[in-house]
């Protein structure tokens, strides 16, 4: 779209008082200035205003650089398990839950944070994520002796509390701020943040903590990761304070306007998730993710004691292998949103990525033991293009099977959905590896995403935001046709009397 000219702006902001927006005197700074005007607004039942602003973009990368931030915690254990069993003097089932925690907390305090959300909007939720999120990653300075696991198992579970406030937000940032043509887009650049921070989880640990027998060696290694983890949280932390805000003054889109407008009275949450919860198409949906994510977590979480397994000494190969999956999802979470915005074939796109999951699980499987490490690079990498890059097509369809319903709630129930299902395949697959082997394990995935695809399939494709947004446009080109001829019919009426005299 072409940015405003000052003209259009006068009419906008007469109009955006007349919403009752009051846009001040001031002009807005350069990081603030419009990028996209929309329609003016009339009378009730008529499109509304809809602009974009380039501060959109801050948004966005202040989301992804917390969410990075709070991703990187989640498996900075998990790809070094040996190690901290070596540490912490425990088991490898006690480090496994480092990572499990995360899933465990989110599950009875999605709701709660939701209706937050949902009462004190983006800003409040962002500063209470970041807050928490610092002072975990503060407490693991503290944990660094073999005899305080239990301060850094603190430590994670308040990083695992700010995960709670940031996997629902990336659909809900990206209706508030973007327009309906790149809504998608900015979902996958949400989901990326948190994706980078996983591939940064799996790269650095096993860099920056060698496996050394030296206890005050390891502890000075460890030291180091968790110090450079909280000075990050911290300037972070300070950011959002500053620059992250709650929404922009003029909508980005009709249906976020028609959003807006429904009083807060008459908002209940106990009833959108009882909407939510009869909506037969959402509600396969929410299965069928959770089956798919909770492969993802617990392939993440069990990577280092697949890869240790078959490849005695790879440490720091098994976090190239991690960082590989997350890379190649990262791509395709960003293929995936681009593709959405151009086509709009939400359940088209979300069935075929759903079903090469399926075949690349089945490859890695039945490949992890050849004996050749390069092997596992590319079979992994098809893997997570595939399992990754379908996070952002989760959200997105759940946004429109749900609309006009909460991001927040919708993401909520989804991410909920994962966690459930994360920690059941986690320690199950954890069992079954330990007593049948990875191959077994890894089949025991395939048999679940078989199932997913099988449910995806029978998802029916009710596309309500895109309806709200093309009803909308529809209304706008009669309106102005109809101006166009009340134009006309005043000019030609003109020239009759004219003629008249």
């Amino acid at each position: 779209m072409e940015d405003s000219t000052s003209d259009f702006d006068d009419r906008g902001a007469k109009d955006a008082s007349k919403n009752g927006l009051d846009l001040g005197a001031k002009p807005p700074a350069a990081w603030e200035q419009i990028e996209s005007g929309g329609i003016l607004n009339a009378d009730s039942g008529s499109p509304a205003t809809t602009r974009l602003y380039k501060r959109r973009w801050v948004m966005v990368f202040l989301f992804s650089s917390y969410s990075l931030c709070n991703a990187f915690q989640w498996i900075q254990y998990g790809i070094i398990n040996n190690i901290f069993m070596k540490f912490y003097n425990v088991d490898s089932f006690a480090i496994d839950w480092m990572s499990m925690i995360y899933m465990l907390t989110y599950i009875p305090f999605v709701f709660p944070v939701t209706w937050l959300l949902d009462k004190k909007g983006l800003r409040v939720i962002a500063l209470v994520a970041t807050a928490i999120n610092c002072g975990g990653t503060w407490i693991k300075v503290a944990s660094v002796r073999p005899d305080l696991f239990w301060v850094t198992v603190l430590g994670q579970f308040a990083c695992s509390l700010a995960q709670v406030f940031i996997l629902g937000m990336p659909s809900r940032l990206a209706s508030v701020w973007f327009g309906s043509e790149e809504v998608s887009t900015a979902c996958s650049i949400g989901v990326f943040g948190n994706q980078l921070g996983i591939a940064i989880g799996f790269l650095v640990p096993p860099i920056i903590v060698p496996n050394v027998d030296d206890m005050d060696e390891l502890a000075y290694h460890i030291s180091i990761m968790f110090y450079i983890t909280a000075g990050v949280a911290t300037v972070i932390f300070v950011l959002v304070v500053i620059l992250f805000q709650e929404r922009p003054e003029i909508p980005p889109t009709q249906a976020q306007a028609q959003a807006r407008s429904i009083p807060p009275d008459e908002y209940s949450y106990t009833a959108s998730i009882m909407r939510l919860l009869c909506n037969k198409p959402f509600m396969l949906l929410v299965i069928s993710y959770g089956l798919n994510v909770g492969c993802f977590y617990a392939v993440s979480t069990l990577l280092n004691r697949m890869i240790i397994e078959h490849y005695p000494g790879e440490e720091v190969n098994a976090g190239r292998i991690g960082l590989t999956i997350v890379i190649a999802g990262m791509v395709g979470s960003l293929i995936c949103g681009i593709w959405l915005d151009k086509t709009k074939t939400y359940k088209q796109t979300t069935l075929v990525v759903y079903f090469l999951s399926l075949v690349g699980m089945l490859i890695y499987a039945f490949t992890l033991n050849l004996g050749h490490m390069w092997v596992v690079f590319v079979t992994s990498g098809a893997l997570g293009f595939f399992m990754t890059g379908y996070l952002p097509l989760g959200f997105e369809f759940a946004v429109e099977l749900t609309y006009p319903e909460s991001e927040g709630t919708s993401s909520g129930l989804l991410n909920c959905s994962a966690q459930v299902f994360g920690i059941i395949f986690t320690i199950c697959q954890g069992k079954i590896i330990d007593a049948w082997g990875t191959l077994t394990g890894n089949i025991f995935l395939c048999i679940f995403l078989l199932i997913g695809t099988v449910m995806t399939g029978f998802i029916k494709s009710d596309l309500r935001r895109q309806k709200a947004n093309l009803q909308a446009e529809q209304a706008a080109s009669r309106e102005g046709s109809l101006s166009s001829v009340q134009d006309y019919g005043a000019t030609a009426s003109s020239g009759h009397w004219q003629r008249q005299s």
